[in-house]
């Protein structure tokens, strides 16, 4: 959101306050977090005693609520209802230490961050992180922003504005800039497709159902790194808009409604510092379990499927020596116009109790498709807007529209009631046999309505998505053990880390698509969550085969790979004889891969660092990766370069160092960018220097025995002994040593 006309003047309707001193600079111990500093920021130089009168004011508080974090609170009228931020579990009282320094400076130190306010004029708030300041609040930054009826501040609506679900306009924002440095990079702030480099952007924090293609996302998560050594969140539910270097192009903007903005910086050095502090703060994944990272099949989504169609398609790929560890049966496994009424479609699986038995009996876990909406025509609809189940409109009748499902209204999960309501049709098909739910959905979420606990509209459409998915994971966590339950969500913001698995949503079938894609998932690392998916082949139309193979490979080199499409089946034989090679070719090599892959896993739930890594990540002091968004880190010690090319051309950069590929041998020398050409069942993919992977002795299924059979394959660049831990999928775990100096081929 821009409310400038360039540097020097405002744009038409809007009046801005800005924080010109430090006027006073107190300790308090009523701040959010215990201890903290008050600053007293008026809107003008106060030069004489007169100079108070009339005159609006900003309130600023720093405290911390973890080491290493600095919260940042400013007000201008602190007497209205505070609307609250997100759940941070991680925070605890009396984090950080107040001072004020000889020279009348105020501040508050937590770990290796300092914030520094300095008194009088101009403005000028400081971070530092280790000594060396990384950013700040300088003139003109802190703004109160006043707006008339005809301020021209934005162009379009964020959010799906044909739905009428764009984000609210008000009359008054809070924005803070903080200083963007030379050559200093953003990235983050959920899973975004466009460049990974958040610079010269506009981001609305604003979920909607856009698709891949698109400025909007799925999952907003007002959080970003910089590679200068530092994160921020904006601890806001709701509409937050960042310019990032796109108004004031030397500083970032983040602006909410209202008359309180919080935001907290939290302190490296490098990106997994930042990462592990706001996972830290805002929640962690748990361990997901070692059948989760198999092959997830699907019915995909408007095909026609039976029981006879999903035995078919399993005992095929079990024929040609695929392994599926996961079957997914797609909306239809309801009666249509029926979604959702949590009941098997009669016609098409007259026995559901006897076919989750059979495919039990094929050592298959199963998921069903649901979203919180309750059709019309479905027998719950009446049932629970008698009993105050769905969202209301301020007049007190029942929510509906007709996007999506006809006549649908929407789960009011501020509502206890309808939450259990709810997570009991759930436990019944857990009962039956289900194992997971894919939780689809959550984004369409309206504001003219009114909520059971009354929560703020605004705030509620983007944190409806964390209420709904804890209800169903909370199922499963109740019926399968914490270690053992798995949603598979689309929708997400900060928090939502803690209830993994996520997939990147609704892509086409083309190698671009594949390429944003990536982009998404990279960006969602770097906002804290360690656990992705993606439909391999796209959703959207049908793969040619070539995207379909060069998808395959890619799917499979991540945490969690699922086949799935909208009108047709993506079993690999449907393509081309080669595409059932392909998958094999790489599902065998994600099993053997599992001690590795589950020990990342189980390193994500205590650090907050993803399994597939956006380069940066893993070399934050090389330059050369600043831009990079077409390759990855698979953990810390693989690198995948996907092929996004029909002819198999795929250029990559390599860091410095003597690097293997992982298929081949190969040895080749990195510290520069490498042009190669691979056929379907080959992409680069090379292991670091020094690396020693654990490979696992079987190819067949991902939760097996890691230890029975283990090889440690030590590759070169490497000096003296390396630890490797390798955790089970039972929970034991074992340090095995490794000699570097004996390199495995």
């Amino acid at each position: 959101m821009k409310f400038t006309d360039g540097f020097w003047q405002l744009r038409p309707g809007v009046t801005a306050l800005y924080a010109q001193e430090a006027f006073d600079i107190w300790e308090t111990d009523a701040a959010a977090d215990g201890a903290g500093l008050q600053i007293t920021a008026p809107t003008v130089v106060i030069a004489k005693r007169g100079d108070i009168l009339n005159r609006p004011t900003l309130s600023v508080e720093l405290s911390s609520p973890l080491e290493g974090v600095v919260r940042v609170r400013i007000s201008h009228h602190t007497g209205g209802t505070r609307h609250g931020g997100f759940d941070l579990p991680g925070a605890v009282e009396g984090a950080g230490a107040v001072s004020i320094a000889d020279d009348g400076a105020g501040l508050v130190t937590s770990g290796p961050l300092t914030a520094r306010i300095a008194p009088g004029d101009p403005w000028n708030l400081s971070f530092e992180v280790d000594g060396v300041r990384v950013t700040g609040s300088g003139h003109k930054s802190q703004g109160y922003m006043q707006l008339a009826e005809n301020a021209d501040v934005r162009h379009g609506v964020a959010g799906n504005a044909r739905s009428g679900l764009g984000a609210p306009h008000s009359k008054a924002y809070l924005h803070e800039q903080l200083d963007l440095g030379v050559g200093e990079l953003i990235y983050g702030l959920g899973e975004r497709f466009g460049p990974l480099v958040k610079n010269g952007q506009t981001v609305d924090i604003w979920n909607a159902d856009g698709g891949t293609s698109s400025e909007q996302a799925y999952k907003n998560v007002p959080f970003y790194l910089s590679n200068r050594g530092y994160g921020i969140l904006v601890n806001d539910p709701g509409h937050v808009s960042f310019e990032i270097g796109s108004e004031a192009v030397e500083r970032v903007q983040f602006a909410v409604a209202g008359e309180e903005l919080e935001y907290f910086v939290i302190a490296g050095p490098t990106p997994k510092d930042v990462l592990s502090r706001y996972t830290a703060l805002t929640g962690r994944p748990p361990i997901v379990p070692a059948w989760s990272y198999g092959l997830w099949l699907s019915t995909s989504f408007t095909t026609d499927y039976d029981e006879a169609t999903v035995t078919g398609f399993i005992d095929e790929m079990t024929r040609r020596e695929l392994p599926v560890s996961v079957f997914h049966f797609d909306c239809f496994w309801m009666r249509e116009f029926n979604w959702c009424d949590f009941e098997w479609d009669p016609r098409v699986f007259p026995d559901p109790d006897g076919m989750l038995a059979r495919l039990h009996d094929k050592d298959l876990r199963v998921c069903v498709w649901i979203n919180p909406y309750i059709a019309q025509r479905s027998p719950l609809f009446a049932e629970a807007a008698a009993q105050g189940f769905l969202v209301k409109r301020p007049d007190g009748s029942v929510w509906q529209w007709d996007l999506w499902q006809a006549g649908m209204g929407l789960v009011d999960f501020t509502n206890p009631d309808a939450t259990a309501w709810f997570q009991a049709h759930l436990r019944r098909l857990v009962a039956q046999g289900v194992d997971c739910f894919k939780t689809d959905f959550g984004e369409r979420i309206p504001l003219e309505v009114e909520y059971f606990d009354g929560s703020d509209p605004s705030r509620m459409h983007n944190l409806y998505t964390q209420l709904y998915n804890k209800a169903v994971h909370d199922v499963l966590v109740e019926a399968r053990g914490p270690e053992d339950a798995v949603v598979f969500a689309r929708s997400a913001t900060t928090g939502g880390q803690s209830m993994p698995v996520h997939w990147g949503g609704d892509n086409t079938s083309t190698f671009a698509s594949m390429a944003e894609t990536l982009r998404g998932g990279l960006s969602l690392a770097f906002s804290g969550f360690a656990f992705w998916s993606h439909d391999i082949g796209g959703f959207e139309g049908t793969p040619d085969a070539g995207v379909y193979k060069r998808w395959t490979a890619f799917g499979l080199l991540g945490s969690h790979s699922r086949f799935h499409g909208s009108g047709s089946y993506r079993v690999p034989w449907a393509f081309d004889e080669e595409a059932v090679e392909v998958t094999r070719v790489f599902t065998h090599l994600k099993m053997q891969l599992m001690p590795y892959l589950f020990q990342a896993g189980v390193d994500a739930a205590s650090t907050g660092i993803a399994l597939a890594r956006p380069m940066q990540v893993e070399f934050p002091d090389d330059p050369s990766v600043a831009y990079l968004d077409r390759q990855y880190m698979l953990g810390s010690d693989i690198l995948v370069a996907p092929v996004f090319t029909p002819t198999g051309d795929v250029e990559f950069y390599l860091p410095a160092g003597t690097w293997t590929h992982l298929l081949t041998g190969e040895e080749v020398q990195g510290g520069g960018w490498r042009r190669e050409n691979h056929g379907f069942t080959s992409l680069p993919i090379y292991v670091r220097p020094g690396a020693v992977i654990p490979w696992g002795a079987r190819h067949d299924r991902p939760d097996y025995d890691y230890l029975d059979g283990l090889t440690l394959r030590v590759f070169p660049g490497g000096e003296g002994e390396k630890s490797v831990r390798v955790t089970t999928p039972d929970g034991r775990t074992q340090t095995l040593n490794a000699d570097l100096s004996k390199v495995t081929r």
